[in-house]
This record gives C-alpha cells, structure tokens and sequence, in this order.
C-alpha cells in the first residue's frame, strides 16, 4: 500500500519540535518513516530500490527519534565510503525528491559522484523550487550536461534561498553565458571549476561583470579554468567595485608575475578579501615581490595566502616572509612546492619559531642536518580534502582546510 501524502504543518498541532520533525514525514502510522515512505513510493511508482538511499534514509530515521530534529545533511554522495554502493541515478533522484520536498528539517543534500544525467537535474531543480528550507545542493561530478545545466540556472535565478551550491562538471561548461550568470547572481558561495573550459576567459568576463553586480557572493572557486593575465585583470577591476567576496580561488590556471600587479593594487584598496589561492600557477619571484609590498605597506585583511608550486625562488619567499613580520592579520602562507634556498629555509623557520607563523597554518616544517636548516612539507593547505574525505581520523580538520575554516560560508564538503 503507498504511504498517504503527509499533512501540511499547519493543519493540527504538532506539540513538541520533535512530534512536529516527525509528522512532517511520518504517513497514517506514527511508527513510519522516511525509509518506509520510500519503500512504498518505489513499489506504487514500480521503480527498483536502491539500498544505498534506503540505508542513508534509515539513519535519519534514527536521528529523528534521537531528537535530531532541524539542519540535517543528507549526505549519499557516491565517492564517501568504504564500501561499494550503488550510486543513484535521475530516476532514483525522481523518487527521492517527493520524499524530501516535504521535509523541512533537512536544509542540505549531498548527492555529488553520482549519476543523476539531466533527468537528476531537472528533478533537483523542482525540489529546489518546493523545498524552502534546502540551503545547501551539492552535484558535482553527476554528468549533468547543458540542459540541466539551463534548468538548474533558471530556478536558482528566482530561488534565493540556496546559499551554496556544487557544481562542476566537465560538460557544465558550454552552458550558456545567460544561464551562467543566473547561478552566479544566485548564489553566497559559487564553486565553479569548470575543467577544460571551451569558452576559455570569454566566461572570465561575465564573471567579472557578476562580481561588480553581486553584494553576496562570499566565496569563489575558479580553479583549472584557464585563466590568464587578463583574466586575472578582469576579475580585479571587478574587485575595486565589490564588497563581499572573501575567498577568491584561482589555483590551477596560466597566470604569471603581469597578472599579480593588478591582484597587488586591488589589495592596496580591498578590505574584504580574506584568503586567495594562487596555488600551481607561475607568478615566480617578481609576482611574489608584487605581493609581498601590498602585503606589508597596505593590505591589512588578507589573512591566508597559498603560492604552492609557483617557480618562486628564495628572493620572493623572503619576501613574502618579511611581509608577515609587519602585517600581523597575514596568519596562513604554503609556499611548497617552490625553490628553496638556505635563505628560504632560515626565514621560515624563524617565524615559526618567534611564534609569528603557526605551524598548523603553513604546509611546512623546519629541521636541521648537519647544522643547516631545511624544510619538509606538511599535510596542510587551504582545502586539502576538496575532492575526498579522510578514511581514518578526523573527517574535517581546520589545518587541512583552512580555506573553509576561514570563510565558513555554508555547508562544506
């Protein structure tokens, strides 16, 4: 027999928070739950059950009786386990959703690593339009193509509820510029790794023209999109015009030493910039020297800054050591993956030791062999488990990802 549809909340009291969590979802029996509402919908609707969604649905169900009964997560991505699961697919998100549309205690869902198609996306697009309380939507990786993509963008230029949202992609990138802005105008933390862009820094520009429009957008994640020196230009004229962005991520790109005199002089003038991510670029020592002068004589908000792998040698990291001496709001630096001199070695270590550089907010360390100093690399960074979790251990620790620890916009990975 399929489960009834629920009742609305404000048709009968509910009592407490958890009697009122509970009639939300629960059918004509007090004892159902999501787990048994959606074993009834999949057998009325003749759709196969997926046992990775009916486990995940059975420990809410668990955490609903604990008491745990507002702000739940939903988390069935396909890349967090140990064990095999079988991913879910648009069909099993078409299910899904008439369960969650209903469900006001959930705020977020993680269905990233899957295989939801367009026909996910267009299922995820109607639950963002029912669900008011969904703040956090993550489908990264889910082979949604260009017309999800446009579907996905139009809700989210009318829904404003939704403060982040994951999507990258490989294909999401030829979705149109029109659609594009829609998501960017919509959203508090836009990541936007669109690897192997096509349009190349044609997006750059509309992003910079989103970026002087946009009074919300906190966080932005532009790596592996190809950015240049004029794209780097064009997404600092933004800046002098812009007042909310706090994190600025353009790791993995093509920008050298030209494009940081323009990042230079917008940090002359910028007050809400927090942290940027210049990691695996090429801004070499004179990038770095850029930098290094902003950061000491003007810039007084900037408080993390990774140049991890960048053909920097022992001038500019000097440099960009100096500048810590005197800025005390600089707290985070990661300079691996650069070429150290003695020099280099002897700067780092020092601030570590005066106690001006913790050691859990850089990725290096410092130990002596025969008299000379060198540095090893650490497990630390900005987002160390962008792409993964931890199997052992703490799941999310702040020196691995303080990036996020920094600018905690919303739900994170």
């Amino acid at each position: 027999m399929a489960a009834q549809p629920p009742k609305p909340v404000g048709e009968r009291s509910m009592g407490s928070p958890q009697e009122a969590a509970r009639c939300i979802y629960f059918s004509e029996s007090p004892e159902s739950g999501l787990q048994e509402h959606y074993s009834n919908l999949c057998m009325e609707k003749s759709q196969k059950i997926n046992p990775f969604i009916l486990r995940i649905l059975q420990e809410v169900d668990e955490e609903i009786k604990k008491g745990l009964a507002a702000g739940i997560t939903l988390n069935i991505a396909g890349n967090n386990h140990l064990v095999p699961v079988e991913r879910i697919t648009g069909e099993d998100f078409w299910i899904l959703s008439r369960i969650l549309k209903n469900c006001l205690y959930i705020n977020g869902l993680d269905v990233g690593y899957n295989l939801l198609s367009d026909v996910g996306a267009y299922y995820a697009a109607k639950l963002v339009q029912k669900q008011l309380n969904l703040i956090y939507l993550n489908l990264m990786f889910n082979d949604i193509g260009p017309e999800g993509g446009e579907l996905i963008a139009k809700v989210l230029h009318c829904e404003l509820f939704v403060t982040l949202m994951w999507l990258n992609h490989y294909t999401f990138e030829i979705m149109s510029n029109k659609s594009k802005m829609c998501v960017k105008s919509s959203l508090e933390n836009l990541d936007l790794i669109l690897s192997i862009d096509k349009l190349l820094e044609e997006s750059t520009v509309h992003i910079g023209r989103m970026l002087k429009e946009n009074h919300y957008l906190a966080v932005l994640h532009m790596c592996k999109h190809d950015i240049k020196n004029s794209g780097i230009q064009q997404l600092c004229d933004a800046l002098y015009l812009n007042s909310s962005l706090r994190y600025l991520d353009v790791s993995c790109n093509k920008i050298t030493h030209d494009g940081m005199v323009y990042l230079a002089d917008v940090l002359k003038s910028n007050t809400t910039l927090e942290v940027i991510d210049l990691s695996f670029n090429r801004i070499e020592n004179a990038g770095a020297n850029y930098l290094s002068e902003t950061l000491t004589s003007h810039n007084r908000s900037l408080k993390a800054l990774s140049v991890v792998s960048n053909n920097i040698e022992g001038e500019g990291l000097v440099a960009l050591s100096q500048s810590m001496k005197t800025n005390l709001t600089f707290s985070h630096i990661y300079i691996w993956g650069n070429k150290f001199d003695e020099a280099t070695c002897v700067a780092y270590s020092d601030l570590i030791q005066m106690s001006r550089l913790k050691p859990d907010n850089t990725d290096v360390e410092p130990f002596v062999v025969d008299g000379r100093v060198y540095l090893a690399e650490v497990s630390n960074g900005l987002k160390k488990h962008y792409y993964w979790t931890s199997t052992s251990g703490e799941s999310y620790d702040h020196s691995s990802n303080a990036g996020f620890a920094l600018v905690p916009v919303g739900q994170q990975p």
